[in-house]
């Protein structure tokens, strides 16, 4: 058999492998919830969202006055860009993170801290 029929044959087999991967694989992930983050800031973001989440008193304030909302964070935690340069990522039992994001249309920096048990929203700029 010639070497371009057996690459057509492989390639063919690997084609069809691969529709059936990603059909199965979104099938799952939307049943079941079932995310595949495999990049740092995914596993990140994964991370402090699966903790039970606080607010440092400066948050509470902001809440309180309705300057933040609770969807502002969850839009941080969902589709924020962790910056690992200003992140003390080898800190001791808690690790402090800076994710980057939007607030109502205004570049935002979140500052949390990552402990074992819950993560802690300390601050945020704009």
């Amino acid at each position: 058999m010639a070497f371009l029929k057996r690459l057509g044959f492989f390639l063919f087999g690997l084609s069809i492998g691969l529709v059936f991967l990603t059909i199965f694989l979104k099938k799952k992930s939307e049943e079941t919830g079932t995310e595949f983050c495999y990049f740092p800031n995914c596993r990140t973001l994964k991370d402090i969202r699966s903790k039970q989440i606080t607010y440092a008193e400066g948050i509470n304030a902001l809440l309180m006055k309705k300057e933040l909302d609770t969807t502002d964070i969850n839009n941080f935690l969902n589709n924020g860009e962790v910056d690992f340069g200003n992140s003390e990522t080898k800190a001791g039992p808690c690790k402090t993170y800076f994710i980057e994001g939007l607030v109502k249309d205004k570049e935002a920096t979140l500052k949390v801290k990552n402990c074992l048990e819950k993560a802690v929203i300390e601050s945020i700029s704009y």
